[in-house]
């Protein structure tokens, strides 16, 4: 994606729980990672989309405290599991997607 006049609008913090087996005993290992909204699209540890490519965002709760956030792309649907409500992050993206339908100047 092209950093150059890239502003970071919003962040999220989701978690990647990978399955580690040692010793024959099967360990859960939890990493926290963050989900960025920039002016130009948003990116994760291992993935990133344009603002063209991401075509819509969902969330799910499925406890009192975690829930999935879901963003429907080009590439397909990716899923991250996160802990609080991501409405406000939702929010600034579909206000960014119709900032650049419009081409409107400010945010």
């Amino acid at each position: 994606m092209n950093e150059e006049n890239m502003e970071i609008l919003a962040n999220i913090r989701y978690m990647k729980v990978t399955r580690v087996i040692e010793d024959n005993v099967q360990n859960h290992k939890e990493e926290e990672h963050v989900i960025t909204l920039t002016t130009n699209g948003i990116e994760t540890t291992c993935d990133t989309f344009s603002l063209a490519e991401v075509l819509d965002i969902s969330f799910r709760d499925f406890s009192q405290q975690l829930g999935l956030l879901y963003l429907h792309t080009t590439k397909g649907m990716y899923s991250y599991t996160v802990r609080i409500n991501p409405q406000i992050f939702m929010e600034k993206f579909k206000e960014v997607k119709e900032w650049k339908k419009n081409g409107t100047n400010s945010l």
